[in-house]
């Protein structure tokens, strides 16, 4: 009997172990035969942990990476390479990281780092071994719940900071910041020093991003025209968003669009941590007007 043919590009999600779910929003796997020479990593609320399985990463600026963690970021890492990829991806709450990792998000802020810089390299050969040895997505986020949940303890986020952002998420482009620190009792200017401290970036930029993230889970999502998302998602007009596209993403709306858009999957653009709400359906979107 002849074998199937493999499918074009697979996936997998899973939610983590409840135990992880304060640290870790979701668990990804990727596996293609025909990823684009060219693929860029766009700005997230979330730090990324992404474990090769048999193949590497190679970021431009940075080097080659068997598996990486990298920081929230303001910019885009570009990815090159193509071809056959396999790997997954630990979607990381910034919060969650010191009682997962054992340091700050802004430790990781802007960089990106080889696994054994941030896990030590005994920790790390061990967690990438046993996930090539594992057969199969479920296996694989089996692992991952094991190993992670061993690391668990540590300090946690103070609870204020983490009412910030949940209202700053919530709020996205709509989000004053002065607004935001009254609400938790602070001063403005203290809400951006322990920002800083603990994420590595101001609390406007993470509003900045959540807006992005809302454009690129809307154009991923919905049939409409460029110019509706930009309005949908706080920005002021079409060329604003084009503006911040090529600021966080390094390229315009339509060439994301024309160029990756298919390479993305949903749980990249998911907006709820908890994974309570699938996502829905794709349609196309209609690119229309300039970018």
């Amino acid at each position: 009997m002849d074998r199937a043919e493999p499918p074009a590009f697979e996936t997998a999600q899973r939610l983590p172990a409840p135990q992880l779910r304060a640290h870790i929003a979701r668990y990804g796997g990727f596996r293609t035969d025909s990823a684009p020479p060219r693929t860029r990593g766009l700005p997230s609320r979330h730090v990324t942990l992404m474990i090769g399985l048999g193949t590497s990463f190679h970021v431009a600026g940075a080097g080659s990476f068997r598996s990486l963690v990298g920081g929230l970021h303001d910019h885009p890492a570009v990815v090159e390479g193509g071809g056959r990829i396999e790997g997954l991806h630990v979607v990381l709450k910034p919060l969650g990281l010191r009682g997962l990792l054992g340091v700050p998000s802004a430790a990781l802020a802007g960089g990106i780092f080889h696994l054994d810089q941030v896990l030590g390299a005994r920790c790390a050969f061990e967690l990438q071994d046993r996930l090539h040895e594992a057969r199969g997505w479920p296996e694989r986020f089996d692992v991952l719940d094991r190993m992670l949940s061993e690391r668990l303890g540590g300090e946690s986020a103070a609870p204020e900071l983490s009412a910030a952002c949940r209202s700053i998420i919530a709020q996205g482009a709509r989000a004053r910041i002065e607004d935001v620190a009254r609400e938790i009792g602070w001063s403005r200017r203290r809400l951006s020093e322990r920002f800083g401290a603990e994420l590595g970036i101001t609390p406007k930029t993470l509003a900045r991003i959540v807006r992005f993230e809302q454009a690129c889970a809307l154009i991923r999502r919905r049939d409409g025209a460029l110019a509706d998302v930009a309005i949908a998602a706080g920005y002021c007009d079409q060329s604003h968003m084009t503006r911040e596209w090529l600021a966080l993403a390094g390229c315009t709306p339509r060439t994301w669009v024309l160029e990756e858009l298919p390479f993305v999957q949903d749980y990249e653009l998911a907006g709820l941590d908890d994974g309570s709400s699938r996502p829905a359906a794709p349609r196309a979107i209609r690119l229309r007007g300039p970018d």
